[in-house]
């Protein structure tokens, strides 16, 4: 019969951002793996050695000034092959970097890395990307000095991913941080470490170590663990172990925090406003973790701390921020990667040729994805050449990252297993294990009268509506048919309705007449939104459809915030599950079928809508059934 929910048991208060500023203590940082880091594995899961820092001198000494040039560079290029790509990306790579394909980048600029994105085609499935990883592999140890490169990208999970299925997807940072599992944390980051080791792939921009107090942050909320600093530090620590126990390079960011602004870096520059002392017991924490975890590489920010650094620079091109307060307070010995140099937020005050020089200056070791990647290259040069940077000093960025790659095994073995990729990547027991991580984030908000979970006796055909927003990965959803697939497969006669777009949520009266149409006659409704705002034509989507007399299930699928906008629509229940990836989606119907309990709690406060000042739920709420 079904449960009605229930308030959690009392909880111990959780800081606000006032509190925390106030009087927290610092993070005792977790310290289970070396300040080295772990021993590297490669993708066979045999571990690796520590480097061989003399052999790696001896590297670097018979590289010309160039061939250590393009060692700080970690590139994109379009193209599902190293050597074949379509004629159509072979095409882009001519009009953005003068080369065809990948070997051809490679043997130009000699760059150390290469980043795939799922726009620039190299992500097509997990045999593609196998082959691809192994031809640039085979083009870097092809040059004059034989040397693996470092194959990069964004496996975030949750909102942020660029392999899609059959690889396994897991529940992102916020989701994590709503389940609170250290273990869950841990054990999500080894998967997916596994996974693109398998890929080739060893160097992982996750996980996201920013705060995020700001619920109007528009480029990290729910990529972020969650708003208390010390929770936070758990879980980037937790991850760490996780993806570099699994052979992959973790990356913290954005240093110095990215988690209190309302601007995009994307788009413009952002402000931090925090005092050093702030900074100290608000952003600082994750990062001191992740260092004491052994943390490979430390993602920078494009935005101005004027705390740290009172310079009208942004922290990426901040000396006193990266190598004071990185390297030499912190003790931060790895590698140091910027932000992607083609962002408006490091491009606004200098040149395409300036911004790479100086972030070199500032104690940067990677260079990301710059736009004009000839410009950069020829910049850096000519200012080893000119001295305004020392032969010396390109060196030892060199030799981190050359730490790096020995630290993930690819001086042993560089090339992935093809054969074998079916063997790791997508397996069951993954897939399975994702599921059960997704059930642990699944948070329920709103329970009036104990409407959830619906009964497929009462409640048996149900109408899925809402907005449908693309894949992180181009593979999977929309979640409405997702959802209405899943509850499906439970035992309810599900339809899908989609009123609108992740990049227009929004949805017509035209479409908001069509729900209310299509709800009338059902036994429930389940009702998707998207960052609902305070004029959102979802917030009156969602307020027709309660006043059908359908039961109404509202879900937010990205930001937990969307309860606070919908206040006075009278929904009777609420979810958040902090993605609309499907895995997300199928743990929100098992909770919403029965066949799951919500346990997820709020890592971020919900503030009400009508006074920002006043929480309308608490770190730590939800309910349970």
């Amino acid at each position: 019969m079904p449960h009605r929910a229930t308030t959690p048991e009392p909880r111990a208060p959780r800081p606000s951002r006032r509190s925390v500023i106030a009087g927290a203590s610092a993070v005792t940082a977790a310290a289970s793996l070396s300040a080295a880091g772990a021993p590297a594995q490669a993708a066979t899961g045999r571990a690796s050695g520590r480097p061989d820092r003399a052999k790696l001198r001896g590297l670097i000494s018979r590289m010309s000034l160039e061939e250590k040039v393009g060692q700080l560079f970690v590139m994109r290029v379009f193209g599902h092959s190293a050597t074949a790509p379509d004629p159509a990306d072979a095409e882009s790579n001519q009009e953005e970097i003068g080369v065809a394909n990948a070997a051809e980048l490679i043997a130009k600029y000699h760059v150390g890395g290469i980043i795939y994105f799922s726009w620039a085609h190299n992500t097509r499935d997990p045999r593609q990307i196998a082959a691809l990883s192994n031809g640039i592999q085979k083009a870097g140890l092809a040059q004059r000095t034989p040397v693996p490169l470092i194959i990069s990208t964004d496996q975030e999970h949750g909102i942020v991913a660029r392999v899609g299925a059959p690889a396994t997807l897991l529940p992102g940072a916020m989701a994590l941080g709503a389940s609170g599992s250290v273990a869950d944390a841990r054990t999500a980051a080894r998967i997916a470490g596994a996974e693109l080791a398998a890929l080739g792939i060893r160097q992982d921009y996750a996980p996201d170590a920013d705060v995020n107090v700001n619920p109007a942050n528009p480029v990290i909320g729910v990529r972020s663990f969650g708003s208390d600093p010390e929770a936070v530090a758990r879980l980037v620590a937790a991850q760490v172990q996780g993806y570099q126990g699994a052979g992959v390079a973790a990356t913290a960011k954005h240093f110095p925090g990215h988690g209190d602004t309302a601007t995009d870096s994307h788009t413009g520059l952002p402000l931090i406003t925090h005092s050093e002392e702030e900074w100290e017991k608000l952003d600082a924490p994750p990062f001191k973790a992740a260092i004491a975890a052994g943390i490979d590489s430390i993602m920078t920010a494009h935005l101005l701390f004027p705390a740290l650094d009172p310079a009208d620079d942004p922290a990426t091109l901040s000396r006193p921020i990266l190598t004071g307060i990185l390297r030499e307070k912190l003790g931060y010995q790895g590698v140091v990667v910027t932000d992607s140099l083609g962002m408006d937020g490091v491009r606004q005050k200098y040149g395409d040729d300036r911004v790479p020089v100086l972030a070199l200056k500032a104690g940067v070791d990677q260079l990301l994805n710059p736009p004009k990647l000839d410009v950069a290259f020829r910049a850096v040069v000519e200012a080893v050449r000119e001295g305004e940077l020392t032969e010396r000093r390109v060196e030892e960025s060199v030799e981190r990252i050359l730490e790096m790659k020995a630290r993930r095994g690819l001086f042993d073995r560089p090339y992935a297993d093809e054969p074998a990729v079916r063997r790791t990547v997508g397996i069951r027991a993954h897939l399975t294990t994702a599921d059960r991580i997704a059930e642990r984030t699944t948070t329920l908000l709103l329970n009036r009268d104990g409407l959830l979970p619906l009964s497929r006796r009462k409640s048996r055909n149900v109408l899925v509506v809402g907005v449908d927003p693309a894949a992180p990965t181009g593979t999977g959803g929309p979640p409405t048919a997702a959802l209405a697939k899943a509850l499906g497969e439970l035992g309810f006669a599900a339809t899908a309705l989609s009123t609108s777009t992740g990049t227009q949520p929004d949805p017509a009266q035209a479409k908001i007449d069509e729900a209310v149409a299509a709800a009338r006659g059902k036994d429930a409704v389940v009702v998707a939104t998207y960052n609902v705002t305070a004029k959102s034509s979802q917030r009156a989507l969602v307020k027709s459809l309660v006043e059908t007399g359908v039961r109404v299930v509202h879900v937010a699928i990205r930001n937990p915030y969307d309860i606070a906008r919908l206040d006075g629509s009278g929904v009777p229940a609420s979810l958040a599950t902090y993605s609309w990836t499907d895995v997300e989606i199928r743990a929100a119907a098992r909770v919403i079928a029965g066949r799951a309990k919500p346990v997820g709690r709020l890592p971020v406060p919900v503030p009400r809508a009508d006074d920002p000042e006043q929480e309308l739920y608490g770190i730590g709420y939800g309910l349970s059934y």
